[in-house]
């Protein structure tokens, strides 16, 4: 770590390093995680040096006011750095004074007050037709064990023809989906309980499942089991699903969740209205449904100018 030797009187680079270590230790905050608030904070130092005309002390902190922050935001918005860095910036800045103010140094009521630049929304990113349906396919699950292969295509479809998130699919019991059942009752996100419709393809490939698995399925027990018999986890379904992309050439965004916003998007494709996908999906505000209406748009935009004469 740079220890600020020129940039920072002595008081303020000892809390700082303190203040690093405390993240790494007590947080355990990621390696990049760290080496980014180092840089970022030290970039602000740099700032604060040019700003006051030398190098900060801690009494300089103690009367930061938000037109300093600001002024700092703007120098770097002129250097280039975007809303997401800028706002892990801030993010940076913010917890070393929260430290400083923990230990009666500072005040850090100022850097509360300035907002985090927005955020671009960044849109689904959801799998054409033909790949979503090539993925939930159990005949190209990539596990040589029927049975795993059987429960993988029974989840991922789950993913795909309800709209389930993963936690959702993986918490279910063998009485929440009966055989042949028409509609599935799930208990979701802040515990808002929706009815999902239950196609004639989820109830084959749950079937398919429960006929190969070799463990035994009380009604009170998770329905889908690891290699060892106990519940099965997420992470063994990403890394499944990872396999199967290398073995598909799909892309990168092919992920289990990607599934969920294909269910939307294809749904909103097919006609389906805003209200209805959102009650699908779970979601308590339609503003977040709305994001897959700019996934349809893209979509209809990248076909009309692959197609009209004139694009």
């Amino acid at each position: 770590m740079d220890e600020l030797v020129t940039i920072a009187s002595d008081d303020l680079r000892l809390e700082r390093q303190q203040w690093l270590q405390s993240l790494a230790g007590e947080r355990r905050l990621a390696r990049l995680t760290l080496d980014a608030y180092e840089r970022d904070t030290r970039q602000f130092l740099q700032f604060l040096g040019l700003h006051l005309g030398g190098p900060p002390a801690l009494e300089d902190i103690r009367q930061l006011r938000p037109a300093d922050l600001r002024a700092f935001l703007a120098s770097r918005r002129k250097g280039g750095a975007g809303a997401r860095s800028l706002a892990r910036h801030m993010a940076g800045i913010r917890s070393l004074l929260r430290h400083l103010e923990k230990k009666g140094l500072v005040n850090a009521a100022g850097a509360s007050a300035i907002r985090s630049p927005r955020q671009p929304k960044s849109l689904p990113k959801p799998l054409t037709d033909a790949q979503a349906i090539a993925v939930v396919d159990s005949h190209v699950q990539p596990h040589e064990e029927p049975w795993i292969a059987a429960r993988d295509a029974a989840v991922l479809t789950l993913l795909y023809a309800c709209g389930l998130r993963i936690s959702e699919a993986l918490g279910l019991r063998p009485s929440d989906i009966p055989d042949g059942t028409s509609t599935l009752r799930i208990v979701g996100k802040g515990g808002k309980t929706r009815v999902v419709p239950v196609l004639p393809i989820v109830n084959t490939a749950i079937a398919e499942y429960r006929r190969l698995c070799p463990y035994h399925l009380p009604d009170d027990t998770h329905l889908f089991r690891g290699a060892k018999g106990g519940p099965l986890h997420a992470a063994i379904v990403q890394k499944g699903m990872q396999v199967l992309r290398g073995a598909l050439g799909l892309p990168d965004n092919a992920t289990p969740h990607a599934l969920r916003h294909s269910f939307a998007t294809h749904l909103l494709a097919g006609g389906g209205d805003l209200r209805t996908i959102q009650e699908l999906l779970g979601h308590a505000s339609l503003s977040t449904t709305q994001v897959y209406t700019g996934v349809d748009s893209n979509r209809l935009l990248e076909v009309y100018r692959l197609a009209h004469p004139r694009a």
